[in-house]
């Protein structure tokens, strides 16, 4: 194992918090919120420290580390940055215990929105925003990992090379510093489009930071306790729906809508995904009735990005609906989680394919994807159904943990999904009421180890694993 090179890396991904610190001082200081000040301080030092001493431990390393390493990578960072994100929480002058910080942590990089705080809008407005900044922070790690290391040409499983994608890394070193400052300007343009549209739209401005922040992430961490108390009217309701919408869809579609509008047309998962949103909104629009179409239409954006949020509590009989949505999931290259739709498509016409040949041996059948130039093979096929079986084993693990603390099955069960789809419990899954700070510590290390599985998968690990024991 390359240790010095993960180092490297390890300590270019602790300069985002040690940015994010810094400006946390500085909005404290010029707002005299000196309450939380000190704790921004530590994690300011502390972030530069370990920054220059990854540096100094990998100055003349080899930077080029192998795929099992860059797995590695990410599994180190997640639970690492975790750790500095925590400590504003642990060192805040709300006491709060140590894997209680760490859980706020998880739940605010892995965009998932699980919270130990009751009530939002008692805290300090420098933890709301820090709070915001971990789901930005985690959704601009997670683009650059689908970028610089899961569209690695030799393990595709994460199956982005079957998607418009004009960044395919082969080289971490050589292509990081091209991809990261592309992604970043695209992230930072779109989380700035719907801050000035929220600020716009009559959204005080503190709100509107905050909720772009959390909007452009997919994530669920509100400045409020409710969605209601920021999105009041139609027009509010609408910026919502565009930017959960967008966050859900391919990072690059706002590449092609500025540079080069016909690599529109690659955009076949996107269409599919925007096309699912709007069957799905019409089908609940008329099965359940006397709700506005704008409401459900929001409800269903949210579930597909991997969201959550909501400011209606849909019909009990439809909270099933809501949860096989999450499990889809948006694009393949993007801030949503879940199995993923062209997953599902390519399964589902593969079982079909196999019919055909039962039925009509000498059919000629199309193995083409959507009509594109890719074609279905085995490799596409395998990785598809191994991340399902990887994705239900994980929720029947979860759900047992969480069945053996102090939940009931049914809530187990819908919280084991939420959390490995990096979903909120909120009043769309009839989860709303959960109160994570009671939960036993069990649990909540377990859900914090399954919030950072759902992002990278449990198939990540099992070839950290397989390498480990080749090499033994």
């Amino acid at each position: 194992m390359n240790f010095k090179g993960i180092s490297y890396f390890l300590g270019l991904s602790c300069w985002p918090i040690s940015i994010l610190s810094f400006i946390n001082i500085l909005y404290s200081s010029y707002f005299d919120h000196y309450l939380n000040i000190d704790s921004y301080l530590l994690t300011l030092f502390i972030s530069l420290f370990f920054s220059f001493a990854f540096y100094f431990i990998s100055k003349n390393a080899d930077k080029n580390i192998k795929f099992h390493e860059q797995l590695s990578l990410i599994l180190i960072v997640y639970f690492f940055i975790s750790l500095l994100i925590s400590i504003p929480y642990y060192f805040s002058y709300y006491q709060i215990s140590f894997i209680d910080s760490l859980f706020e942590a998880v739940s605010g990089l892995t965009t998932t929105g699980f919270t130990i705080f009751t009530n939002v809008k008692f805290l300090d407005p420098t933890l709301l925003i820090w709070r915001s900044t971990s789901h930005w922070l985690g959704g601009l790690f997670f683009l650059t990992f689908l970028i610089l290391i899961f569209s690695n040409f030799k393990n595709e499983y994460k199956l982005t090379h079957l998607v418009y994608n004009p960044d395919k890394a082969t080289n971490l070193f050589k292509d990081t510093k091209k991809i990261i400052l592309k992604v970043f300007f695209l992230y930072s343009f779109f989380t700035g489009i719907i801050f000035i549209l929220f600020s716009f739209s009559g959204i005080r401005l503190f709100n509107s930071l905050n909720l772009a922040m959390t909007v452009s992430s997919a994530g669920a961490f509100l400045p409020t306790n409710s969605l209601s108390d920021i999105v009041k009217n139609t027009s509010q309701e609408i910026i919502l729906i565009l930017g959960l919408t967008f966050s859900a869809l391919n990072i690059y579609l706002i590449y092609s809508l500025f540079t080069n509008f016909n690599k529109i047309k690659k955009h076949y998962e996107d269409f599919m995904i925007i096309g699912g949103i709007l069957i799905s909104s019409l089908i609940l629009f008329f099965s359940i009735g006397q709700i506005s179409f704008l409401e459900i239409f929001l409800n269903v954006v949210s579930s597909i990005s991997n969201s959550g949020i909501s400011s209606y509590d849909p019909p009990k009989n439809f909270y099933l609906f809501f949860l096989f949505l999450t499990i889809i999931g948006g694009s393949l290259i993007s801030n949503s989680a879940g199995i993923k739709l062209i997953r599902i498509y390519i399964l589902c016409k593969s079982t079909i394919l196999e019919l055909f040949k039962l039925v009509t041996p000498n059919t000629i059948i199309d193995h083409r994807i959507m009509n594109t130039e890719f074609k279905i093979n085995s490799t596409n096929l395998n990785s598809s159904f191994l991340i399902f079986i990887c994705f239900f084993v994980s929720i029947f693990v979860l759900s047992s943990i969480l069945s053996a603390g102090n939940l009931d099955f049914e809530n187990s069960f819908k919280l084991a999904i939420l959390t490995i789809t990096n979903t909120v419990n909120s009043s769309l899954y009839g989860l709303d009421e959960i109160d994570f700070l009671s939960l036993l510590t069990s649990s909540k290390v377990a859900i914090i180890l399954f919030m950072v599985l759902g992002k990278i998968e449990l198939l990540s690990i099992l070839l950290i694993i397989r390498k480990v024991f080749s090499r033994n």
